[in-house]
């Protein structure tokens, strides 16, 4: 941020990614809630040598930048007072009425996350222009977004007899029906399971109660389980006639719940006749759009959130709630193709089915088949603990 830039900000009311303090002599002590804030939640400036009264900002300027400069960074960068290092960019910017000091204190990545200091209760978040004291259930969702790509992984109580058999016998068949000269078809059920990661040292893993459990075990498991489907005839619950007209509230496991909501699915959209090299074609882009959208909820969705999964319907767009962050910022995902699923065994088994991709061309697939029938694009929305899809229709 430059001198021009930094004068721009100071002539506006609320920025989300820049806080002010006066800090004439030394570090204000509530520097460290801003801190805090930044690094949890997108990043941001916090500029020293500024007095805000109302919604005005006046420059009063540091006495002593350079102590003021040095015992600020020195606490950052040791693990005296936070949790992690913290590597700031500093700028200096001179005035008539004194010099102003700029720290710009990044994002940190989600397996570093919660920053606090001196104590985990100390965790803060950016909230509109201001810094929050996080809740417990967001320290917890830190925590859990800091073990990414581990959890599905962890070992239950139960064993290979508790899960439903019913349920890897459908799979195996689906498997078996896609993948017909597969090596793993001629396999053990207990074999087939450990090659997908389901058995591991003769016990269950989270993401094998997931796909395969009973309602009982998953509920004993997962206090919280549900998968939620709504369809509202109106383009909000105040529009419509009554709240919801058709719902599914599913404490099944995921492969079972998957078909439910999916045929649900393709009842509400407009599958027009057309024949693909003689064939055929009942699979169209935009179909493959909402197929791919509810492979995504289910491969990503942080479990033990006390947000529930969420899929609505409404007159005129399709919505899907993810109680769980993505890995990165989605225009990094699209630019790069990333792939790093929150739930990487679900996501092997659905995608051994063939429902579907890695998450970054997989939101590419979302993108370009909705907007091949609708012309119009989804809209992907998010924060530290959630992120939505919405595909507009009209």
């Amino acid at each position: 941020m430059n001198k021009q830039e930094l004068i721009e900000k100071l002539q506006d009311i609320e920025w989300e990614d820049f806080e002010v303090k006066e800090a004439k002599s030394d570090v204000p002590k509530n520097s460290w809630e801003s801190v805090s804030a930044f690094a949890n939640t997108n990043g941001g400036w916090l500029i020293f040598g500024v007095k805000k009264e109302g919604k005005r900002y006046f420059i009063q300027g540091v006495k002593t930048p350079e102590k003021v400069e040095q015992n600020f960074t020195t606490v950052l960068r040791n693990k005296s007072k936070f949790n992690k290092i913290i590597e700031v960019k500093c700028k200096k910017y001179n005035f008539e009425d004194g010099t102003v000091l700029g720290f710009y204190i990044p994002k940190k990545h989600a397996r570093e996350k919660p920053i606090y200091f001196n104590d985990p209760k100390n965790t803060f978040i950016r909230t509109g222009s201001g810094d929050q004291r996080a809740t417990q259930e967001e320290i917890d969702t830190f925590y859990r977004n800091s073990s990414f790509e581990e959890k599905d992984q962890e070992l239950t109580s139960f064993k290979l007899e508790d899960l439903d058999n019913e349920t890897i016998k459908q799979y195996r068949n689906f498997f078996a029906q896609i993948n017909p000269t597969h090596r793993y078809n001629s396999l053990t059920d207990k074999e087939f399971l450990e090659k997908l990661g389901i058995l591991k040292e003769n016990k269950i893993t989270f993401a094998g109660l997931l796909l395969f459990g009973t309602e009982d075990d998953l509920a004993e498991a997962i206090s919280n389980y549900r998968l939620e489907y709504l369809e509202i005839k109106g383009i909000s619950y105040e529009d419509a006639p009554t709240r919801y007209n058709y719902r599914i509230s599913s404490e099944r496991n995921l492969f079972l719940t998957f078909f439910d909501i999916y045929e649900r699915l393709m009842k509400q959209i407009e599958i027009p006749f057309s024949i693909k090299q003689g064939v055929r074609d009942d699979d169209p882009p935009h179909l493959q759009a909402l197929r791919e959208a509810l492979v995504n909820l289910i491969i990503n969705t942080d479990y033990f959130s006390k947000a529930n999964p969420r899929i609505r319907v409404f007159s005129n767009r399709f919505e899907f709630f993810n109680p769980g962050a993505l890995p990165k910022k989605i225009e990094l995902i699209l630019k790069e193709d990333f792939s790093l699923p929150r739930n990487p065994i679900i996501a092997k088994a659905f995608r051994f089915l063939r429902f579907s991709e890695n998450i970054g061309s997989g939101f590419h697939k979302m993108i370009n088949g909705w907007n091949s029938k609708y012309k119009l694009k989804p809209i992907i929305e998010g924060d530290f603990d959630y992120y939505k899809i919405t595909f507009p229709t009209t």
